[in-house]
């Protein structure tokens, strides 16, 4: 219940702050902690615009420094939830490589990124993230339980085992990485609605 009611302000901050206004101011606190908020397409950077040198990094910060994952980071962009994935978490992300996307049928991934599409694209994107902590191994052990994985669109998505693999939602589980908000699971497919 706990992170429902999480889950529930994270995205009424998300809705509250997406409702202001153009602006762009630059902060430095003396301890290298740069913050630039700018908004783009009436959508505010919030968090997702701190730039810290000296913080381990945080889950947006690990995507956008990984080449295998340029299109998920430019979905997220075009979606403007950069925001959510910068938040305090835990969160666990399910993150598509370059090749998950890329098996989409031809055209799909340019459709999803036109601007009239963000409602369906942040739809995907946010089924692809699910309060708390579930690296490799609490995953295995929710699968043993038959417990199904909580999703921030308030999904279940069904998580199997087979042999050491792990799946979620039907994407195979590839490799983890724990980050100062959460972790980033590496899947093999993109998490499709039904």
């Amino acid at each position: 219940m706990k992170l429902l009611k999480k889950s529930i302000y994270v995205l009424a901050s998300v809705v509250m702050l997406s409702s202001c206004g153009n602006n762009k101011n630059e902060v430095n606190d003396g301890n290298d902690v740069k913050m630039t908020t700018e908004t783009t397409n009436n959508t505010p950077l919030g968090q997702a615009s701190v730039v810290d040198e000296t913080s381990d990094p945080n889950i947006l910060q690990v995507a956008i420094g990984s080449k295998d994952h340029s299109t998920l980071v430019a979905a997220v962009q075009a979606a403007h939830i950069e925001h959510i994935l910068v938040n305090a978490g835990p969160l666990t992300v399910f993150a598509p490589v370059n090749a998950a996307f890329d098996a989409l049928p031809t055209g799909t991934v340019e459709d999803l990124l036109k601007p009239e599409n963000k409602e369906k694209l942040t739809n995907i994107l946010t089924r692809h993230a699910a309060p708390g902590s579930f690296d490799k191994k609490a995953l295995m052990k929710e699968a043993t339980k038959g417990r199904k994985i909580y999703t921030a669109t308030g999904d279940y998505l069904e998580v199997t085992v087979e042999g050491e693999d792990v799946f979620v939602g039907g994407a195979k589980v590839i490799g983890t990485i724990q980050t100062s908000n959460g972790i980033i699971n590496v899947v093999d497919k993109v998490i499709l609605p039904k």
